[in-house]
């Protein structure tokens, strides 16, 4: 859990008092921790962090296809937003894989946020989170696709929702779930993908993505 620059970045007190108050619980693959819609009664849901595996957060468009819209590896924390304003779940939580997590229950969330440095670090969090929403819309919005998977990628270096200080050599997510996560086809991906092997910004091996440049692939961002 240190490794995670959110976790890290609480008094120590806090990070034990959070460990102390949740919860082990396990997933297999394809397990759903909660559904999109999913209401949340009073005083019910749990604050989630990820021990092992890894937990996706997605939701289905409207022909029925799935859009993955985070990797939460471990050290990740998320499911805030519910138990503070007690509408429904905004997305899908599923175990991409066996997985771990630590919950902490709606009572124990509520007694974390009157800790002045947890609640302080609720509130970065959240701030990140709508960053990260604005440059997707931005994005979708007014980039090319190019530079659409050339972000996406330089995200994912980073962790996706972990955003570490150092990139990773390897982006830890298959190709179709990079293709997920963009909104578009695997031939389109493919295609962008090659164009960037051709650039030196990214080397393909088989069933990865390894970054060979950050300067030439936020050049292309």
């Amino acid at each position: 859990m240190n490794a995670n620059p959110w976790f890290a970045a609480l008094p120590l007190a806090d990070r034990r008092a959070l460990l102390a108050a949740c919860e082990r619980q396990r997933l297999a693959p394809g397990e759903m921790l909660f559904r999109q819609g999913d209401p949340v009664p009073a005083g019910g849901g749990a604050f989630y962090g990820v021990v092992s595996g890894g937990i996706k957060a997605s939701s289905l468009r409207e022909d029925g296809k799935e859009a993955i819209l985070a990797v939460l590896e471990p050290g990740n924390w998320f499911g805030e937003i519910s138990l503070l304003d007690g509408l429904p779940r905004t997305h899908d939580a599923t175990a991409a894989r066996d997985a771990e997590v630590l919950a902490l229950p709606h009572a124990g969330f509520e007694r974390m946020m009157k800790r002045h440095a947890f609640a302080l670090a609720i509130c970065r969090m959240l701030a990140a989170r709508v960053r990260s929403l604005y440059g997707m819309v931005e994005d979708a919005t007014l980039r090319s696709t190019r530079a659409r998977v050339a972000r996406r990628l330089l995200l994912l270096a980073r962790g996706d929702a972990t955003q570490a200080r150092d990139p990773r050599p390897v982006v830890p997510v298959s190709q179709e779930a990079l293709a997920m996560m963009l909104g578009v086809s695997r031939q389109t991906l493919s295609k962008e993908l090659q164009a960037m092997a051709r650039a030196g910004a990214i080397a393909l091996g088989y069933g990865r993505i390894e970054i060979a440049s950050v300067a030439k692939l936020q050049s292309l961002a």
